[in-house]
């Protein structure tokens, strides 16, 4: 689990999956100034994976549009791809956000392996 300010990214290794949760007070100040209304915390997006021995297969990014915007997709690729990389795997970005995200983050490219066609 990353907390990245007021946003935590919480792992579930069952689920393959890694889930960005804005806390409760984001939520409340977000209110007031009329983006989104919440006083719990919300899962604002998640990214799904498969865990192979050697790599990791990054599917799928969802940030849900409510939202979208405010750089979360970037902060949950950012914490996932560190933790793969402390795991010492590579990654596989089959997801395009992942494929554009490391493109524009060059210190990420020594761990991405090709997509298989």
């Amino acid at each position: 689990m990353a907390n990245v300010g007021s946003l935590t990214i919480n792992h579930s290794p069952a689920q393959e999956r890694y889930e960005a949760v804005l806390s409760a007070d984001t939520n409340a100040a977000a209110a007031e100034s009329g983006d989104y209304a919440s006083d719990v915390d919300q899962v604002v997006g998640y990214l799904d994976y498969v865990s192979e021995p050697y790599q990791v297969v990054l599917t799928h990014t969802v940030i849900h549009e409510q939202y979208s915007g405010h750089g979360y997709a970037g902060e949950l690729v950012r914490v996932v791809l560190d933790d793969i990389r402390d795991a010492g795997k590579q990654v596989v970005p089959v997801c395009s956000y992942v494929q554009r995200f490391i493109s524009q983050h060059p210190e990420y490219a020594d761990m991405a392996v090709p997509v298989p066609q």
